[in-house]
C-alpha cells in the first residue's frame, strides 16, 4: 500500500466540449483505453493504496461508459470524484448515478456570461448555474467550485467568490472552493504572455480576500500546483507533470514496483498528501 498518493487522477479522455487557453489536460488521444481495461486500471488505482479517484479529462462525461466506471470505482471502495467542464451533465445523469459520486468539480471562469466566454464558450456560466442547482437535490455529493486565474477574469475574482459563497449558503451539501494560478503547462504551444498572472498580482489577490469570506478558499500558486498530481493519460500512461513538461513512466497497468517508479519520479508525496487533506467523507457511503 502507498504512503504517497491519496489520490489520482484518471484522464479517461482528451474530448471536450471547451477550449480552454488555460488548459494543461491530455490531447491527441485519439484511442483511449476501452472500458475492461478503464476498469481495471480503477482496481489497480485501489491496489496502490490510493483513497481517491478522480476521474477527469478533457471532459469525462464525454465517455458513454463513464456512469459504469463511477459505479466500478465506488463499488470497490474508492472515494470517487468527477471533474466535469458541467455542461455534460444532466439530471438523468444524476439520478442514475449521482449515488456513486462523493464529490463534483466544476469550473467558474467569471460571475458573469461576459466574462466567463473570455475562457469558456458562451453559455457555459448558464450550465454551471443550471448544475448547481440540480445538485442540490444530491447533499451527500460535495461541490468543489474552481476558478482559474488568468488575465481575463482577475478583476472578477471577488465577485465570482460572492457568488461561489451565495451558492454555499443554499445547499447541505459540502462546497470547497480553489482559487488557483492559471499554469504555463500544455501539450501544444499557447500564448502564456497574454493570459497569466505573476506571482505578484496572484499574492495580492490572495492577500485582498483572505480571510473576508465567508467560505474557505484554497488559493494554489504556480508553487502550490507544481508536481503535485499523479495522473493517467488516456491511453493508460502513468504521468507526474512537473514544470511546463509531462513525465511519462510508463504503463500503469505494467508497472510492478509502483511506490519505487513513483519515488525516482519529480513527484512531490509531501505536498501532495497536505494537499489531500479536509477532502475526505467523514463516512463513505
Amino acid at each position: 500500500m502507498s504512503a504517497q498518493v491519496a489520490t489520482i487522477d484518471f484522464h479517461v479522455t482528451c474530448e471536450c466540449s471547451q477550449e480552454c487557453a488555460y488548459c494543461w489536460g491530455p490531447e491527441g488521444f485519439v484511442h483511449p483505453v476501452d472500458t475492461a481495461t478503464a476498469r481495471r486500471i480503477v482496481s489497480r488505482v485501489k491496489g496502490v493504496g490510493a483513497r481517491r479517484i478522480v476521474f477527469t479529462g478533457g471532459d469525462p462525461l464525454q465517455r458513454t461508459d463513464i456512469g459504469a466506471l463511477l459505479r466500478h470505482a465506488k463499488g470497490i471502495g474508492l472515494q470517487v470524484a468527477l471533474s466535469t467542464t458541467g455542461d455534460k451533465l444532466t439530471t438523468t445523469f444524476l439520478e442514475e448515478f449521482g449515488v456513486y459520486i462523493d464529490l463534483i468539480s466544476l469550473p467558474l471562469d467569471g460571475a458573469t456570461e461576459e466574462v466567463s466566454a473570455r475562457t469558456k464558450r458562451q453559455g457555459h456560466l448558464a450550465a454551471i448555474l443550471r448544475a448547481l442547482d440540480w445538485l442540490r437535490r444530491y447533499p451527500q455529493i460535495d461541490v468543489k467550485l474552481c476558478t482559474p486565474v488568468t488575465q481575463h477574469n482577475l478583476a472578477d475574482v471577488p465577485n465570482i467568490v460572492r457568488l461561489a459563497e451565495n451558492y454555499a449558503r443554499t445547499t447541505q451539501a459540502r462546497v470547497f472552493y480553489n482559487v488557483f494560478q492559471a499554469f504555463p503547462r500544455s501539450m501544444r504551444p499557447r500564448a502564456w504572455g497574454e493570459l497569466l498572472v505573476s506571482d505578484e498580482e496572484f499574492a495580492a489577490l490572495e492577500r485582498e480576500l483572505a480571510g473576508h469570506t465567508l467560505l474557505h478558499i484554497n488559493f494554489l500558486s504556480h508553487a502550490t500546483l507544481d508536481r503535485l498530481y499523479v495522473m493517467i493519460f488516456p491511453d493508460g500512461s502513468l504521468v507526474v507533470p512537473s514544470g511546463p513538461d509531462f513525465f511519462v513512466l510508463g504503463p500503469f497497468l505494467d508497472i510492478e514496483d509502483f511506490d519505487a517508479v513513483l519515488a525516482a519520479s519529480q513527484f512531490d508525496a509531501a505536498k501532495h498528501l497536505q494537499h489531500s487533506c479536509g477532502w475526505e467523507k467523514v463516512a463513505s457511503t
